[in-house]
């Protein structure tokens, strides 16, 4: 199996499956000097992990990482990174029945085109449980981005089902906001409009009850992204992010900026004006808006990038459907386990994790074409 890589100059490899011992990342790329701890990789392991509220899957994973190479002292050496996150909560037997049926909406049949075999535990390598590692590797991007020019990158989720937050300023919602009530409570839905989440929760609690399943977006920014990332061409950042997002599981759609809405618009509405800087820093070029979500050309022009992400319902679902056997028999299947009835609160830290690792990715080729000064 090829494609378990991604990125060039901050590289990331994982290996492993979701009934298997465990998921591992290799990273390639990451500076010597950056503070790294295993308290650190847990912030966003603790928000990716299964188990951690009535709204997603019942899973109990402790999600510990273990990093294996590539830190001494607290810092990372500037070699490869290894983390390993063992699976300990697997139930195999959950799977049984189903080894020769295809669930709908899973890679069951076009993993038997391609391969002829399959591990049927749970979706094996198609798993969601693979992102633990990439969840990892995004802890230390975004360190690296942090350290590099301040960035920052927070989601949140923008819509389960009809229901759709109200996020007048992307750019000013906090990690706070997003993961805590004004009362101090977990945000298990992960909405910092209360309101809306209030309705996300009551409608993910009314389809699990009903043996379903629902979708959403999450809406992903990153902040303090400095003008002249990317490339014109192959390598536009737009490109890279969004094969970030979509190599994510359930991922159905990416847009940026005002996406999609640009179809009913004329060019002197879209067009977002250029400006100087604030008083003070009029030498610091800008636009009087976002709409083309802070990439121009494939390159980042210095403001907030914008994305959202459609993610489907789950597809793993407990009420009986129609579906066929390996040698093509109609039959029902019913799938056994623990799933989420909304993946969005869990997408969230997967999605800032990729987000995070194109940026520091391309922060680093940037570093390194243009360090000379000529």
């Amino acid at each position: 199996m090829t494609g378990n890589s991604f990125g060039q100059a901050f590289r990331i490899t994982t290996a492993g499956e979701s009934h298997g011992p465990g998921n591992v990342v290799i990273i390639d790329g990451v500076p010597p000097g950056l503070e790294l701890s295993v308290e650190d990789l847990m912030v966003d392991l603790d928000r990716r992990r299964p188990g951690q509220s009535k709204i997603v899957t019942q899973r109990n994973e402790a999600d510990l990482p273990e990093i294996l190479a590539g830190v001494f002292e607290g810092h990372t050496t500037g070699t490869s990174l290894a983390i390993l996150i063992r699976n300990t909560d697997q139930r195999s037997r959950d799977y049984s029945d189903i080894q020769d049926k295809y669930r709908p909406g899973h890679a069951d049949y076009t993993y038997d085109a391609k391969y002829g075999f399959r591990d049927y535990r749970g979706g094996g390598r198609s798993s969601a449980r693979e992102t633990t590692a990439r969840v990892a590797a995004g802890v230390v991007a975004k360190k690296l981005i942090a350290a590099a020019f301040g960035g920052q990158v927070v989601g949140y989720v923008s819509q389960v089902g009809d229901i759709r937050a109200e996020i007048p300023d992307p750019a000013a919602v906090t990690l706070d906001a997003v993961e805590k009530l004004p009362d101090g409570e977990p945000n298990i839905v992960r909405c910092p409009d209360i309101a809306a989440a209030t309705r996300m929760i009551e409608l993910i609690e009314s389809v699990r009850k009903d043996g379903d399943s629902i979708g959403g977006a999450g809406e992903i920014v990153a902040s303090g992204v400095p003008a002249g990332l990317g490339e014109p061409v192959f390598d536009k950042i737009k490109a890279d992010l969004a094969k970030a997002l979509f190599s994510l599981p359930a991922v159905l759609g990416v847009e940026y900026g005002i996406g999609f809405g640009c179809v009913e618009m004329r060019g002197s509405e879209n067009n977002d004006l250029f400006t100087a800087g604030p008083a003070g820093h009029e030498a610091e070029i800008t636009t009087s808006s976002n709409r083309h979500g802070g990439m121009l050309g494939g390159i980042t022009s210095g403001l907030p990038i914008v994305l959202r992400a459609a993610v489907k319902p789950t597809s793993s679902l407990p009420i009986a459907q129609e579906t066929v056997t390996r040698d093509g028999q109609p039959t029902t299947i019913q799938t056994k386990g623990r799933h989420d009835p909304c993946l969005l609160p869990r997408f969230i830290p997967m999605a800032e994790a990729m987000v995070a690792i194109v940026l520091a990715d391309h922060w680093l080729r940037h570093a390194g074409q243009n360090s000379l000064d000529l």
